[in-house]
């Protein structure tokens, strides 16, 4: 019978732990007298489990069963190396014979130059290979270099994980699968959205976990069929996963069962884990919108309130079926411009355009949808992350009224 979790079992009169005796054949009385190494008798030796990787070296393994067959591979080696040796000296003495009758009987002529292979001049002592030198960034767009002092922030290698980042998005690039999906529907996943948010407020758990369990369901869910039954068991599993791969103490089997209301069986969840990562190719390190803007809102060094409306524009976007095909970096560079523009603090300026590698006018798609879908009339039904931006603690910013059309339009055309 399972143990209660958190609990410690009880042991009673029946079920004590024998205690082990005072003394054996190898151990003497007495406060201090060593035990021998030698096992007891008919018991097995001990051994080590695994080598000092760093003495590896010197350490020579001899497996059984393989000590014949070096034996034979090595006499085997030295008839081939003796058969090789003498059709050499073979070979070289007819050559050098050819080579004195042909002397003979014509004039010497003069030897082809050959070409000697040049092998690449190794780097100076001291000099860094072109491959690993570090990208120059021009003064007015380094925004790494007050972090010098910060070996948290990594501001050597900042710009280039981000644009790795922004490389490997061409990886996961997803299409509109709801047409596949014969039992589902986007209202479907949209109140699915709105229940993992329920989930990470509850469990309190970052907000990368949840952007990555989104990205995770729909891959999964571009890939695979599923019956709207089995939707939560999607969500709820890709929650677990993400939570595994981005939380310090990620929550357990049993608080996933107890959050969905025990639907669903401990085997299932397990089960689900194994389909979603098998279909995955265990591949889950998707780039996710939310760290792209957390990224793009430092270099306009933007406030919180600004971030957090940000923020709050792109949690919403999570819902949207027609943003699923957006690129992470594309949809977090409309979120902020769109942020920047209703806190009236300017466009998608050079210092913007240089780190994300977009122009206004690649945005212009993305911010006018976006613009559209927070200005339609909320949906009762979807009310989770808009009665989560309304509270103080993040600036109240869903209650904030949207920019007019025609300003966001003139910042689109700058």
């Amino acid at each position: 019978m399972p143990l209660t979790r958190g609990k410690k079992p009880a042991f009673t009169a029946g079920n004590k732990i024998p205690k082990l005796n005072a003394t054996s054949e190898n151990q003497e009385e007495g406060p201090q007298v060593k035990r021998s190494s030698s096992p007891p008798h008919g018991a097995p030796k001990k051994r080590t489990a695994f080598i000092d990787i760093t003495n590896a070296h010197k350490v020579h393994i001899s497996l059984p069963g393989k000590k014949k067959k070096k034996e034979a591979a090595a006499k085997k080696q030295v008839k081939k190396t003796s058969a090789a040796a003498s059709l050499s000296a073979k070979n070289h003495a007819n050559l050098t014979k050819s080579s004195s009758e042909s002397s003979e009987d014509t004039p010497t002529e003069a030897a082809a130059p050959v070409e000697e292979l040049v092998a690449a001049a190794p780097p100076a002592a001291g000099e860094v290979p072109a491959h690993l030198q570090k990208q120059q960034i021009p003064a007015e767009f380094d925004i790494d270099s007050e972090n010098s002092e910060d070996c948290y922030m990594c501001p050597e290698y900042a710009k280039d994980i981000f644009d790795y980042l922004k490389r490997r998005e061409e990886k996961f690039v997803l299409h509109d699968y709801m047409s596949d999906q014969t039992s589902l529907n986007p209202e479907m996943r949209a109140i699915l959205i709105d229940w993992l948010v329920e989930v990470q407020e509850n469990f309190e758990l970052y907000h990368e976990t949840l952007y990555l369990a989104v990205k995770m369901a729909d891959h999964y869910l571009a890939k695979t069929p599923v019956h709207r039954e089995l939707l939560q068991l999607v969500g709820s599993t890709t929650m677990l996963i993400a939570s595994k791969f981005e939380e310090r103490s990620p929550p357990c089997v049993d608080d996933f069962l107890y959050i969905c209301d025990d639907a669903y069986k401990r085997e299932e969840i397990i089960s689900m884990e194994a389909n979603i990562l098998q279909t995955l190719s265990f591949d889950i390190s998707i780039p996710i919108p939310y760290r792209f803007l957390r990224r793009y809102a430092k270099c306009v060094s933007s406030g919180m309130d600004t971030l957090t409306l940000a923020r709050f524009y792109c949690e919403m976007s999570l819902m949207e079926m027609e943003l699923v095909s957006a690129r992470g970096s594309l949809l977090a560079s409309a979120c902020l411009l769109l942020a920047l523009v209703t806190k009236d603090l300017g466009g998608w300026g050079p210092v913007l355009q240089f780190h994300s590698g977009y122009q206004a006018a690649d945005l212009a798609p993305v911010v006018r949808k976006l613009h559209e879908v927070l200005s339609a009339p909320p949906d009762d039904k979807l009310k989770a992350i808009r009665h989560k931006y309304s509270h103080k603690v993040f600036f109240e910013v869903a209650s904030l009224p949207m920019v007019n059309s025609d300003i966001l339009e003139e910042a689109l055309s700058q």
